[in-house]
């Protein structure tokens, strides 16, 4: 009988144990990708309980910890994330691979481009997966199974470090995409970011006089608005150049439909709102 294969990984550390490294690290142990799993965070109440929970090996409040890992994980927000290399960089041991989950690349990448301390290399990459909930009591070893994870290096990264975040991604059971930080930047605006924005600023407008009249389809629209605010806060003005732009075409989207519903053009209103239902059904097919 032959012996069991060895993890990839000897250690991991994931600095920042929320929703999106909680549930790398479930996804870890799950399918036993490493030896060890290190937990760094600011609250030593809510590590010890997710170490407790089992959820990771052994925990943190100091950066120093990450030094004996081969693969750190940083899943903090993105306004803190280029600082959280750079720190965990200056911890790590000779030639570890840091890799991050931030929804926002452009901003990091070309910040952490010039290179890092002790041989460490930092390759940019984005799992498209998550909710509006917070906290790593809500973990899930499957959040990350057939997703999208997009991984973004810069033209000095090397092949080989690239090649193991992306492998690393594929692992925990998701599908990887490769594109150049501002590529990615704009796709996300779009698709992830603008979502909120709308969400946020629909929910906004909800007076006392109506909300009992809010029912499932202005709940399912805003569901997202319950997003943690300094999170959101920090991805706006990091990607903010991307947003705008995006928040200006939908402007134009809505002036374009409020004209065709004042005009009363029945035709016009039918064409738009067409479009629309075929394009949101393209993502169910």
């Amino acid at each position: 009988m032959s012996a069991a294969p060895s993890p990839p990984f000897t250690e991991i550390a994931i600095v920042g144990v929320g929703l999106i490294g909680g549930s790398i690290a479930a996804a870890v142990k799950q399918r036993g990708l490493a030896k060890n799993i290190v937990g760094i965070g600011r609250s030593r109440d809510r590590l010890n309980a997710a170490q407790q929970s089992g959820l990771v090996d052994a925990v943190s409040v100091d950066v120093a910890a990450t030094g004996s890992s081969d693969f750190v994980i940083v899943c903090t927000p993105v306004d803190r994330i280029a600082a959280d290399v750079r720190a965990v960089a200056g911890a790590s041991r000779c030639g570890a691979l840091i890799t991050d989950a931030g929804s926002v690349k452009g901003t990091i990448c070309h910040d952490l481009a010039g290179g890092l301390r002790n041989g460490t290399t930092f390759v940019g990459s984005h799992p498209l997966a998550g909710s509006e909930k917070t906290g790593w009591e809500h973990a899930q070893a499957d959040l990350f199974q057939n997703r999208l994870c997009v991984i973004t290096p810069c033209p000095n990264d090397s092949a080989l470090a690239v090649r193991t975040v992306d492998e690393f991604w594929q692992s925990i059971g998701m599908n990887t995409r490769q594109m150049s930080p501002e590529e990615h930047d704009r796709a996300l605006a779009l698709t992830s970011h603008l979502p909120h924005a709308v969400a946020a600023a629909l929910s906004s407008m909800l007076s006392s006089e109506v909300r009992d009249f809010a029912a499932t389809g202005f709940r399912d629209t805003t569901r997202i608005a319950s997003g943690d605010p300094s999170i959101w806060t920090g991805i706006f003005l990091q990607n903010a150049e991307s947003i705008t732009m995006q928040i200006d075409v939908l402007i134009e989207r809505l002036i374009q439909l409020r004209d065709l519903a004042s005009q009363q053009d029945a035709d016009g209103l039918d064409a738009l709102l067409s479009q629309a239902k075929h394009k949101r059904k393209q993502l169910t097919d």
